[in-house]
């Protein structure tokens, strides 16, 4: 049985809750949900065991420390040719996690590989990011990057 048959409608106003204040009191939850706070700490303690609930984090505002540009940049990687001794994904997926500007990885169909989520302090740091780490990186063939200018819309919260 996947774990989204094992969620009722009540797991279901527990997370929404959970996904506005992960810090909310189990007393305070439980009378959203209209349940015992006891019965609320099982459901959000089976929640995490069966990994429905993953972490709680504190979401820091990027500006307020300094990371005021964010980019989004499509990276495609060499082909992989049977000379290398790893795979040029393989080579990229390991660096990119020691890289502290990409918040966010993904691959892709298409063109390019990889969408990067980067946040940096300035044009200044993101020409260094781009010369010195990214484009030096032998699995890296090309890169184009997008500016974001304004956020419409920017949530945690998945439609549950």
């Amino acid at each position: 049985m996947d774990k989204e048959s094992q969620l009722d409608a009540i797991d279901r106003r527990i997370l929404r809750a959970l996904q506005v204040d992960g810090r909310v009191t189990y007393d305070a939850l439980a009378s959203q949900v209209n349940l015992s706070a006891s019965a609320v700490l099982r459901r959000v303690r089976r929640l995490e065991e069966i990994g429905v609930v993953s972490a709680y984090v504190a979401l820091v505002n990027p500006e307020a420390v300094g990371l005021g540009l964010t980019a989004y940049i499509n990276v495609r990687l060499e082909k992989h040719t049977e000379s290398h001794k790893r795979n040029p994904m393989d080579l990229f997926r390991a660096a990119v996690q020691t890289w502290p500007e990409v918040v966010e990885c993904s691959a892709l169909t298409g063109d390019m590989d990889y969408l990067l989520r980067v946040l940096v302090e300035d044009m200044a740091h993101y020409s260094r990011f781009i010369t010195e780490t990214l484009l030096k990186h032998p699995s890296v063939q090309d890169c184009k990057t997008s500016f974001v200018l304004d956020r419409l819309k920017n949530t945690t919260a998945l439609p549950l």
